[in-house]
């Protein structure tokens, strides 16, 4: 059994924000897959299905993004999913608008969902797909560039991202994430 979750916020304010990128790749699998985000558990909305023999699910921690943690750990326990079955999809403040960063442990980075989740897991050690949202100009103020909208110019490398970033995912049901990390970094 996989584990996929997308980090954010929950509520409509949040829907598209540079900091929700996590979700909106969440909800690009579950429509490529045909799974449902329809279980509200574990403090988070997911769906399941089975995916190339697989069974996979789709997660989105209700937590809002400091506590992202406290939904992940008990649901991994729940279903009994080891470290290695679980890939996690963030924002990246130091990649610029679309890139993609995978890696299989590392620290937080001042990312304030990871802090969450490596004190709840016990471990820095877990797969990441980090999407690149750039850092603010203009002097703007961190937390009130993450909660903004993606400006009009922005909008097809982040298309893109998404798309790459639920590719990878694909990829990872039927090849080690050390593979996926090699085909997808960067791009």
């Amino acid at each position: 059994m996989k584990l996929i979750v997308g980090l954010g916020n929950p509520g409509r304010e949040y829907a598209l924000t540079r900091h929700n990128i996590g979700f909106i790749a969440v909800d690009e699998l579950a429509h490529r897959w045909g799974i449902s985000l329809n279980q509200e558990k574990f403090k988070g909305l997911y769906g399941s299905g089975v995916i190339n023999g697989e069974k996979v699910i789709l997660l989105k921690p209700l937590t809002y993004m400091n506590l992202s943690g406290e939904c992940i750990r008990p649901l991994m326990d729940y279903y009994k999913i080891d470290i290695e079955d679980l890939v996690v999809i963030y924002d990246d403040l130091d990649l610029p608008v679309g890139r993609l960063r995978l890696r299989m442990k590392g620290s937080a980075g001042g990312h304030n969902g990871i802090k969450s989740m490596i004190a709840h897991l016990g471990t820095q050690e877990f797969n990441r797909i980090r999407i690149g949202i750039d850092r603010p100009k203009n002097g703007m103020k961190v937390p009130d560039y993450v909660l903004g909208r993606f400006v009009e110019e922005e909008k097809m490398d982040v298309v893109q991202s998404i798309k790459k970033s639920a590719d990878a995912c694909e990829e990872w049901l039927k090849t080690p994430f050390l593979q996926v990390m090699n085909k997808f970094n960067g791009v």
